[in-house]
């Protein structure tokens, strides 16, 4: 065999991992959700209830807690009471998801333009979900570590304030 064929053959191989590799990320293990599928809610101090949404669009995957992502309208008047959300970080949704732009909302949080609360503490362990809410009704949800969460999948030791793991 010579050395063309061998590169050739190598050149295939990994043009085709990689091809998988980036289709099992973006694409495989998502699913789409329909509005029946999300309860989006808004925590007030110990409690959380559901808040009204409307036009929801959601996706979410089971191979990791933090994939979850939706968009959303709803009143403003939601957030009178909630729970506003210490370091919120939204994070990036696939491409083809394309009402979740996590740059956006990112930049509109630190600008002021939306305003961001804890929807529900530990959905999973470690996890919370949170919520972008602007004054004109639009609304983003979608699940990030908490310090908890954080500690426990960095190794460390956990803060005293954390519950046991389940």
């Amino acid at each position: 065999m010579s050395g063309r064929a061998v590169a050739i053959f190598l050149i295939i191989c990994a043009a085709l991992a990689g091809g998988a590799i980036y289709y099992f990320q973006v694409y495989a293990y998502y699913q789409r959700l329909g509005a029946g599928d999300v309860d989006i809610k808004i925590s007030r101090g110990v409690f959380a209830g559901s808040i009204e949404a409307r036009n929801v669009q959601a996706i979410n995957s089971d191979s990791s807690p933090i994939r979850f992502r939706a968009c959303f309208e709803t009143t403003g008047s939601i957030t009178v009471g909630a729970s506003r959300y210490p370091d919120p970080v939204p994070l990036q949704a696939p491409i083809w998801f394309s009402c979740f732009k996590a740059g956006e909302i990112g930049a509109d949080l630190r600008a002021g333009a939306a305003r961001a609360f804890l929807g529900e503490a530990n959905v999973t362990y470690g996890v919370d979900r949170v919520l972008a809410i602007y004054s004109d009704g639009r609304g983003y949800a979608w699940q990030q570590l908490n310090p908890c969460g954080t500690a426990l999948y960095n190794g460390r030791p956990l803060p005293a304030d954390c519950p046991p793991p389940n």
